[in-house]
């Protein structure tokens, strides 16, 4: 393993992506237990991708976390997917976590709401009533965290969730994922915690394998910090780690 710091935040490269994802469940689960020991519960967001696989899976098969003391959230979700469509963010945690560990609850974004408005202002109640200490995340190819594109990133966002629009380099990551067969089929609009709703997060996990995220890696660790990037927000961040592989980090 390599680690550095860049600004605030600290960097781990890993030979493999599966020792990245070994290591990344090892530090969400101590850090699960070491705030358990002053709170009774505590609330955690996903992010919902296969670049989290590694980590999910450690993380549901463990016996020793209390999942029963923790509330879990989704921090983005398509706008129009059926209530069942397998490429639905809620329903990818339901099968990787959600559904596999004794969660205290869990909360799901509504992809089917016939209001995404409404469905972003229940969720934003949701959000404040179990404010963040944990978010297990990732970053996409054209450097957004959530759906918080560089087009619709604001670092100053007034809003905690919104709906927004998916560029063109987003859209063509779900064909790239496997989620998709071809990006006509990938839907154009999305709900998504913004910005400063990630950032609020005591504790920010990002985890990130794969060459096809080895510029947008380099652009978050080298470019100027600002919504461009929106992934370089995590620099400023006073407690967050960036968990790579040998292919996603091959440019730093």
């Amino acid at each position: 393993m390599r680690t550095f710091k860049k600004d605030l935040l600290t960097v781990n490269i890993y030979d493999t992506r599966s020792q990245m994802g070994q290591a990344a469940a090892k530090d969400v689960k101590a850090c699960i237990l070491a705030l358990l020991k002053t709170k009774e519960t505590i609330n955690m967001i996903f992010a919902a991708a296969p670049s989290q696989n590694e980590v999910l899976a450690a993380l549901a098969t463990d016996k020793e976390i209390p999942w029963n003391r923790v509330n879990a959230f989704h921090m983005d979700e398509y706008i129009g997917l059926a209530a069942d469509a397998p490429q639905g963010f809620g329903n990818f945690l339901k099968a990787h976590i959600f559904g596999l560990a004794d969660f205290k609850s869990v909360h799901y974004i509504n992809s089917a709401a016939t209001d995404a408005e409404a469905e972003c202002q229940r969720y934003a109640a949701l959000l404040k009533e179990y404010p963040t200490d944990i978010v297990v995340m990732g970053i996409g190819e054209n450097g957004h965290i959530a759906f918080n594109d560089p087009p619709v990133a604001n670092f100053q966002d007034p809003l905690a969730v919104k709906s927004v629009p998916l560029d063109e380099i987003c859209r063509n990551q779900q064909v790239h994922d496997g989620c998709f067969a071809h990006i006509d089929l990938v839907p154009k609009t999305a709900i998504t915690l913004t910005v400063p709703t990630l950032f609020a997060g005591d504790h920010l996990f990002c985890i990130v394998p794969a060459k096809t995220k080895a510029n947008a890696v380099q652009a978050t660790l080298c470019g100027e910090i600002g919504e461009a990037c929106p992934a370089t927000v995590l620099r400023r961040h006073k407690s967050a780690v960036l968990y790579l592989d040998s292919d996603s980090g091959a440019l730093v």
